[in-house]
């Protein structure tokens, strides 16, 4: 399980977009996947296992609405800015890819993001989400697709938003 911790910490950085959120999902992600460890399949995989329940754990929170009012607050100032205290998302491409992802919708972005930077298989992908492999690869598809849309549109219009003071 151990492995896996260092995708769970990438995969919960793109769910909150904060780092100490992040680490806390991580956290209780694995102090779950822990106490259930007698449910885990031997030979199933513990990668998409693990995933399975940062997500449905994340998505639980959001439903409480614990953190809703702190999560949205910094989605909108991120909106323009990396998120601070990482330096791997100081390079202007990171940044500008981060801005690109977030235009996304939800469900877009958490499969392009499972697929893309996680290195994830269709199926495991789709076991994360609770969905057929190919409506998983519809929507990374979809998301390629999107991006590349506002990657043109951007180009032909910048806006004064996107240039830098």
């Amino acid at each position: 399980m151990l492995a896996v911790v260092p995708a769970l910490r990438g995969g919960a950085r793109f769910y909150t977009r904060d780092p100490a959120q992040a680490d806390d999902l991580v956290q209780e992600t694995v102090l779950r996947a822990l106490a259930a460890a007698d449910t885990f399949l031997p030979g199933s995989n513990m990668r998409a296992w693990c995933f399975t329940i940062l997500r449905n754990f994340f998505l639980e929170q959001m439903r409480k609405g614990k953190k809703e009012r702190e999560l949205l607050a910094q989605y909108s100032k991120d909106t323009e800015q990396s998120a601070p205290g990482s330096a791997a998302w100081e390079g202007e491409d990171v940044q500008e890819l981060e801005n690109l992802l977030w235009q996304l919708s939800p469900v877009l972005r958490e499969a392009l993001v499972l697929i893309g930077a996680q290195e994830m298989t269709y199926a495991e992908a789709a076991q994360v989400c609770g969905v057929e492999v190919g409506t998983m690869k519809a929507r990374v598809s979809r998301a390629r697709s999107m991006l590349r849309t506002i990657m043109e549109h951007r180009a032909q219009d910048p806006a004064p938003s996107d240039r830098r003071s």
